[in-house]
């Protein structure tokens, strides 16, 4: 295992093609995002689960068609990670992992944590990936032994070295991982009682970004889907951080569970996770 806990038999070198595809997903996300702010009120309040539900669909369809669209278009090779797919290695070459509504429970209820996020995935190791969060025009780019950025702007984890002083996050992947549950609530009090701050959230996109520019410290998840995991593991990495199981072991996809942590703080985390069964 490297030092970011990527497997030593990933690709380290970037495509020379990458810089330019990379600027075609930037504009496909973007693209995407702006259909997905059309539809958009700080004023929604959902009444029901019917409600939340069509909601759901219809920002999926605002936004998937054309991203879809654009991003096979952008690189005809590619494969696309469906539903079976998001929990498992996957088979060799080009994958797309793409959430076109990252957070849409946030926003059916007015709330700002919403994104449009795609990652390209080579032999299971994302190597770039773009994401736009609309509210506040912030734009997330990284490629691969290239650096992670937002709004050009080059991100770092943080430098503490004391799990005592680290806000330390977690969040549950999926609704209806009942056998998740007692693991998410055993860890979080063993987190309580090591860390300054825990805290849970949904979706996974957002801590993730906030560990790769060092406002946290540690982010676990228990069943992680991928799409929501792709993008964060390949910014923290390239912001310096280290991304494994819950173990320490290298992380790939299909991994039963995920840990991202600040390069000083990840034995600690590593070593606190492991008590919970």
């Amino acid at each position: 295992m490297d030092t970011h806990g990527i497997p030593s038999d990933a690709a380290t070198t970037t495509d020379a093609n990458d810089a330019l595809l990379l600027e075609k997903v930037i504009d496909a996300v973007h693209d995407a995002g702006k259909r997905l702010l059309a539809i958009y009120s700080p004023d929604a309040r959902p009444a029901n689960w019917n409600e939340i539900l069509e909601a759901g669909r219809r920002n999926e369809e605002a936004s998937l068609d054309g991203l879809r669209a654009a991003l096979e278009a952008a690189r005809p090779q590619a494969q696309w990670v469906d539903d079976d797919q998001e929990t498992v290695l996957l088979p060799s070459g080009e994958w797309w992992a793409v959430d076109a509504a990252e957070g849409s429970v946030n926003h059916v209820h007015g709330l700002s944590e919403w994104c449009v996020s795609a990652t390209l995935l080579r032999d299971n190791t994302p190597v770039l990936a773009a994401v736009y969060q609309p509210i506040g025009d912030l734009t997330y780019t990284a490629i691969r032994g290239g650096g992670a950025y937002l709004n050009g702007r080059p991100l770092r984890t943080s430098t503490k070295s004391d799990l005592a002083v680290a806000i330390v996050t977690t969040g549950q992947a999926e609704a209806g991982q009942a056998e998740t549950y007692r693991r998410f609530g055993d860890a979080i009090t063993v987190m309580l009682g090591h860390a300054l701050l825990v805290r849970a959230t949904v979706p996974s996109t957002f801590p993730l970004f906030l560990i790769a520019s060092g406002h946290y410290d540690v982010f676990w998840q228990y069943e992680p889907v991928l799409p929501g995991i792709a993008a964060g593991a390949l910014f923290i990495t390239e912001a310096g951080g280290i991304v494994s199981d819950i173990h320490g072991h290298p992380w790939r996809p299909g991994s039963p569970d995920f840990l991202a942590a600040s390069p000083k703080l990840h034995a600690a985390a590593v070593e606190v996770l492991s008590t919970v069964v």
